[in-house]
């Protein structure tokens, strides 16, 4: 018995945000944008209209309908995502009252791994199908960035990268040979601060004699800091990455995982149908493609029209290749992702 999709679904906003656009409002220029990450344009969500919660829900009906199933045959929810509407409680409640599955009661899992946040839902998933504990579960990655972006030129070398988006999948278990062959979960907190958004947060409670290290000017042994005047001076509220280091260790990591799951089942590249990387970054992409020795039908790309969407970019990307023609059953697909904590991992099965 193999986990299976059985239904693909995405959404990204009708507001379309070009590089040209961030030019009137930073330092920057569509070619810096376009040669150092491939990106031409992203979607930002509607501030007072739409959430992290809301875009999940449009996507979670599209694979839903997709799959042909009612909404009411959902028995789990897992839920990926980095920018949750509330600090808590996390976005499976939310959905899962939208769907109207609060009557059911059923389970909500949320997933806080970042861009790897999908990889390591449908790796869940699979367990709980597997060991026939569910039946169907909707896995969804969702991401609002732009709620929390410094849209200035001193936030420019992140800001530009991210875009807003969901994608969701549902999955159930298979007899006929098709479904997850294998998955492989990875991390290494050694560089979690290089990849980050530490504020707001309340490590300042942790005291370790330099107050100033987190912003906290007296803070004591037991005086937690959830944001104050000099976090927000100084934008510590903001996200940070440290680029260079980012993109040298994920073209290793990866090729890495992509092997693994290759070697774990006795595949080689160009068994593969297609390849779906989280989509951080179109050089990443294009050095796996070629380190693969992959053809460019091979490796399916949309971070030039919706940016770097974490946890939403996996399933955004499956869905639209699928809607696309460019996936059939049967087709061999691997997918991939790395990103903040750091995180990584892969998946590969039969569509």
């Amino acid at each position: 018995m193999k986990t299976k999709i059985i239904g693909t679904g995405y959404y990204v906003p009708e507001t379309v945000v070009t590089n040209h656009d961030l030019e009137r409002i930073m330092d920057t220029s569509d070619a810096w944008i376009v040669e150092r990450t491939g990106i031409h344009e992203r979607r930002f969500a509607k501030k007072t209209e739409e959430t992290t919660t809301t875009m999940a829900y449009e996507a979670s009906k599209r694979a839903i309908d997709n799959a042909g199933i009612a909404p009411e045959e959902i028995d789990f929810i897992i839920f990926a995502t980095l920018s949750p509407d509330y600090f808590f409680p996390g976005c499976g409640v939310l959905l899962q009252r939208m769907l109207g599955l609060h009557k059911k009661e059923i389970g909500a899992l949320d997933i806080r791994t970042q861009c790897t946040g999908f990889i390591y839902a449908l790796s869940i998933a699979d367990q709980f199908i597997r060991t026939g504990m569910y039946k169907t579960i909707l896995v969804v990655g969702s991401e609002m960035h732009s709620m929390g972006l410094d849209m200035t030129t001193r936030g420019r070398a992140v800001s530009v990268i991210f875009g807003d988006g969901a994608g969701a999948v549902v999955v159930r278990a298979s007899e006929d040979g098709s479904g997850i062959l294998h998955t492989n979960l990875h991390a290494n907190g050694e560089f979690a601060e290089e990849l980050a958004m530490t504020c707001p947060g309340c490590h300042a409670g942790h005291y370790d004699g330099d107050p100033a290290k987190y912003g906290a000017e007296n803070a004591g042994p037991f005086d937690a800091v959830f944001i104050n005047e000099t976090i927000l001076k100084n934008a510590l509220h903001y996200p940070y990455m440290n680029g260079q280091l980012v993109f040298k260790t994920a073209v290793v990591k990866f090729v890495e995982t992509i092997m693994e799951a290759l070697q774990s089942t006795g595949k080689t590249p160009s068994d593969i149908d297609m390849l779906i990387p989280h989509q951080a970054n179109l050089r990443i992409s294009k050095f796996i493609q070629k380190r693969m020795g992959l053809r460019d039908d091979q490796v399916w790309n949309n971070i030039q029209r919706y940016g770097n969407t974490t946890a939403a970019s996996i399933p955004i990307a499956l869905a639209e290749a699928v809607e696309a023609g460019a996936i059939q059953r049967g087709d061999l697909l691997c997918l991939a992702a790395f990103g903040s904590g750091f995180t990584w991992g892969s998946a590969l099965l039969y569509y």
